[in-house]
């Protein structure tokens, strides 16, 4: 009824109540009302051994302040469990006053000390609800609760409730409405408001043994007491050169497996964990962040509060480090600059940052692709002004580097026939010119620093026979191989054969298609 955590007696006793409030609504027979003085026995003996279990629980809270030393916390603790005490006298004082009174209007007891009143039906019921004791009592037993809330700092709810607060009423249509007194006392001869009186007696123990045993861990709570102790290694690093000193400091530290403390960096709880030796601890990890590095030794001072708050106590410490400012190192085919509308790789790494480097890459003036391995970006210029590649890590930028843009470098064509260059000079004898091949190759630095980049395809050319001065037969291909079979009948000694490339393309990084123009667009080979 009362709720919080309840011993398998307490248990026993909310049952008995329930009982007795269901017989009431059946109007049960006179024999079944007998049986209420015996449930009031049952509840008033079952007090008496609480209330004897809270008796000895305030005098080992007595004895624990003593043994501690008459600690000033402590005292405080013994101080409100007195005051428990002394709140729960008075208020079962009150309702045993108030069981007498009920046998008293009833008629009293008779020469076998049975009550008289036993069956009656309506005395104790216009007393606790006509004249208004029920509300008495319903203030005094709410305003105990709170005052245990207030002792002890752990909530209470009221003792005292009117039907609809209670589960097994406040669906029931015909109980729902009713007061606490209506509830509890209407319609309920004296046995029965007498066993009431009882159950709400053990309920007002069973809050007196909750605070009382709140503020008995309260007693010592302060303490910690080390149950654990582990050797533990602190080095200076864990990584040395060779030839070079390893340093670590060797103690012992201690543990209370028992304790739950809070771990706290720069004022905000990071979540517990437990090492292989069951001992609890706060890991801090951060990203970590600096500025004004020091010119000389490229190092920054940095701070960070850790806290760690156990039994009410805070222990605090203030722990400096340096962040030393990142080298960023860029390995590529072309330092210099890199190719407008190009896939410029490079491999950016800084090696401080160790297996922690995983960088993240903007631009302003290009596009960047991150590459299949830690630090390998592509940046594609879209323009000739300068590129600005900027670097970060977790969300810290680490640098910026800037590059020039210089333009792709045009291809070169070459001619051949019988897969053999043209001679331009001494040219090809009419008999052997049967086809030519006209091609676009890319430079030969530009193909080294950016291979993907460097594919040509020559996709239209014009070619003319000319004869002193006159054009023979002019057609266009649409093909790197010119097939010239056709033209044989025509050819003369001392003819020329003019090559005009008219389309080339590069097929560039991201697969697209781009127009060029070579070096040289229009080439004469002589007939022999």
């Amino acid at each position: 009824m009362a709720g919080g955590k309840e011993t398998p007696r307490q248990k026993m006793i909310g049952m008995m109540y329930l009982v007795l409030t269901a017989l009431l609504a059946l109007q049960v027979s006179n024999a079944v009302l007998e049986k209420f003085v015996f449930i009031d026995e049952a509840l008033r003996r079952s007090g008496e051994e609480m209330a004897e279990k809270n008796t000895k629980t305030l005098s080992a809270i007595t004895t624990e302040v003593k043994k501690k030393g008459d600690r000033a916390a402590d005292k405080a603790a013994l101080s409100k469990a007195t005051k428990v005490k002394e709140l729960t006298n008075e208020t079962l004082t009150y309702m045993s006053g108030l069981r007498d009174k009920m046998v008293e209007i009833t008629g009293g007891r008779d020469e076998n000390n049975q009550l008289v009143g036993a069956k009656d039906y309506d005395i104790v019921g216009n007393y606790m609800i006509q004249k208004g004791e029920g509300e008495i009592l319903k203030k005094k037993l709410n305003d105990y609760a709170k005052q245990l809330e207030g002792l002890t700092g752990n909530p209470f709810a009221p003792l005292a409730k009117d039907a609809k607060d209670l589960e097994i009423a406040k669906n029931d249509e015909d109980q729902k409405n009713k007061t606490f007194s209506e509830y509890y006392f209407g319609n309920t001869p004296t046995a029965a408001g007498m066993a009431t009186i009882s159950h709400l007696e053990t309920e007002v123990l069973n809050y007196e043994a909750r605070a009382l045993e709140n503020l008995a861990e309260q007693v010592g709570a302060k303490d910690v007491e080390f149950d654990k102790l582990v050797p533990l290694i602190r080095p200076t690093s864990n990584v040395v050169a060779a030839g070079a000193e390893f340093e670590a400091d060797l103690f012992i530290t201690a543990a209370a497996t028992g304790m739950s403390p809070t771990f706290m960096y720069n004022g905000k709880e990071i979540p517990a964990e437990e090492n292989e030796f069951g001992i609890k601890y706060g890991k801090v990890k951060f990203s970590a962040k600096a500025g004004n590095y020091d010119p000389k030794t490229l190092m920054s001072e940095q701070s960070f509060k850790a806290q760690i708050a156990l039994n009410d106590s805070t222990y605090t410490i203030d722990h400096k480090y340096f962040v030393v400012k990142p080298v960023i190192q860029v390995r590529s085919a072309a330092l210099q600059a890199l190719y407008m509308n190009c896939g410029n790789e490079l491999d950016i790494q800084v090696p401080a940052l160790g297996t922690a480097y995983n960088p993240s890459f903007s631009s302003s003036g290009a596009k960047t692709v991150k590459g299949n391995r830690t630090g390998l970006v592509t940046v594609i210029p879209e323009g000739r002004s300068k590129v600005k590649l900027t670097v970060s890590n977790g969300g810290n930028v680490l640098g910026t580097e800037t590059f020039d843009v210089k333009k792709v470098p045009p291809p070169n064509v070459e001619i051949t026939s019988r897969n053999r260059p043209v001679d331009f000079e001494k040219g090809i004898s009419a008999a052997a010119l049967t086809t030519i091949k006209v091609s676009a190759e890319a430079d030969e630095n530009f193909a080294r620093e950016v291979p993907k980049d460097a594919r040509y395809r020559v996709r239209r050319v014009n070619v003319k026979l000319a004869r002193a001065g006159r054009q023979i037969k002019a057609q266009d291909f649409s093909s790197e191989n010119i097939d010239l079979r056709s033209w044989r009948s025509l050819f003369r000694k001392g003819d020329n054969l003019i090559v005009k490339i008219e389309n080339v393309t590069r097929r560039t990084y991201q697969g697209e298609n781009e127009r060029v123009k070579p070096a040289t667009t229009i080439y004469s080979i002589p007939i022999d």
